[in-house]
């Protein structure tokens, strides 16, 4: 069973952020003091004495903003807060109840959930008197909270816990399940990487913009396909360090890293209607080098006009993505749904060679076939002998060659390897890793 959600809600700058940062014990939420930097729902699991669960960090609701994204950070924080199985809703003492807070208390009166009231930034310890005027939102006791210094979590995830205990959100097993197959949703700015997202989960899940950086945070979202358990993860588009010119937009480019650094598969997404450009192709590299399976998306299809510009734009992928030239390439809609099931087997097929063992017999047996070729390298007197291979890791496939030199070993013999091992074994999608030992 999914485990519980706890949903935490508030206006803008009231200290959610720091409030879930402090409870997961990372800096996975991005704090700032720029007004809006949450934007998309984000999930976290968290446990308290024992009892794990998810928290949910959303965007600040203003009521009345005309702020273009404000409506939909509104809908998203609203959808966390129906779906959860309890609220805790974080107001600003400093600043005291403003309308937004009331309009926000009256709707979470009406769901029915049960809600944690917390006021926030409370940071001399039993020094209350700012809290005391939240008792008329009339969602009950109030719980003091400084979540820059930690005071009152510890009450507030007691009161949380009680809450689930009672509206029966932990009977049964409920233990955290399998994140299944981690699939990172990556490249540049309105790419169609938050389309793509909503399209393979079947929800609005990623706030979609054509203002390039709405997406902030690593967004991670589990989902079934075809009985198969994954965690689909939107990322903040990647750019040159160069253009970032907000730390807002730095953090989320850290995030997007650790979320190709943890990925069994990264989607690459291109905007098939501008081509490839560089930044494509350092996201590619970023990939690759982080060792996770890669497959390639060119989004926009459908707004490719005639099979000549399909064709060219298609050969200069080959071209310059040579690097990651095992990456199938599909051809894809995110708007429209078009080719969407290619994709999922593409990546089924890539995880699937990422995580492959080939029996050390079989390796031989294509080493044999390669050092009857003949083709070797040499070093002054010395000649490259290939005695023996085995496969020494998974996720990427590592592989481990034990020959009488292999000091001499170059980049370019190392790539005859590669490419000879892929035509004799099905290896798409997939970086493959070699080592080289020495054996008399």
């Amino acid at each position: 069973m999914a485990l519980p959600l706890v949903a935490v809600v508030g206006r803008p700058n009231v200290g959610k952020s720091t409030f879930v940062n402090r409870i997961i014990g990372s800096e996975d939420a991005i704090v700032h003091e720029m007004r809006g930097v949450t934007r998309d729902r984000s999930y976290h699991e968290a446990d308290w004495n024992g009892v794990e669960f998810t928290l949910v960090d959303t965007g600040g609701i203003e009521m009345g903003s005309d702020d273009g994204f404000q409506a939909p950070i509104r809908q998203q924080a609203f959808t966390a807060a129906d779906e959860a199985d309890v609220i805790v809703f974080i107001v600003d003492s400093r600043t005291g109840i403003n309308a937004d807070d009331e309009e926000v208390a009256r709707i979470l009166r009406k769901s029915g959930k049960p809600v944690i009231l917390a006021a926030n930034k409370l940071d001399t310890p039993n020094r209350y008197d700012d809290m005391y005027e939240f008792y008329g939102l009339g969602l009950g006791e109030v719980f003091p909270l400084s979540a820059v210094h930690g005071h009152g979590t510890g009450d507030i995830l007691d009161a949380v816990v009680g809450e689930l205990r009672r509206c029966g959100a932990l009977e049964g097993e409920r233990t955290r399940e399998d994140a299944g197959i981690e699939v990172a949703i990556i490249g540049r700015p309105n790419a169609g990487k938050s389309s793509l997202t909503n399209q393979m989960i079947g929800d609005e899940r990623s706030i979609v913009s054509d203002i390039a950086g709405t997406t902030r945070d690593a967004v991670d979202t589990p989902v079934m396909h075809d009985g198969r358990r994954y965690t689909i993860v939107d990322t903040a588009g990647l750019r040159r360090k160069g253009k970032i010119d907000e730390d807002v937009e730095y953090y989320g480019l850290v995030r997007a890293m650790r979320a190709i650094d943890r990925a069994a598969v990264a989607v690459l997404v291109i905007d098939g209607s501008l081509g490839l450009t560089d930044q494509d192709q350092r996201v590619a590299r970023f990939a690759h080098d982080r060792g996770c399976a890669l497959v390639i998306a060119l989004n926009k299809w459908d707004i490719v006009e005639g099979p000549e510009a399909k064709a060219e734009v298609r050969e200069r992928v080959q071209d310059r993505m040579m690097y990651v030239g095992y990456a199938p390439v599909v051809a894809i809609s995110a708007l429209t749904g078009k080719n969407i099931h290619r994709l999922w087997d593409a990546i089924d097929r890539a995880y699937a060679n990422y995580a492959k063992s080939i029996p050390t017999n079989q390796l031989n047996a294509w080493l044999a076939e390669v050092r009857e070729t003949g083709h070797t390298i040499s070093k002054g007197k010395a000649v490259l002998r290939m005695k023996y291979v085995t496969q020494t890791g998974t996720c990427p496939p590592i592989f481990t060659f034990f020959a009488n030199r292999p000091d001499i070993v170059d980049d370019n013999y190392e790539r005859y390897l590669e490419n000879s091992m892929r035509r004799y074994f099905d290896l798409e999608g997939t970086p493959v890793r070699f080592k080289f030992k020495k054996k008399d």
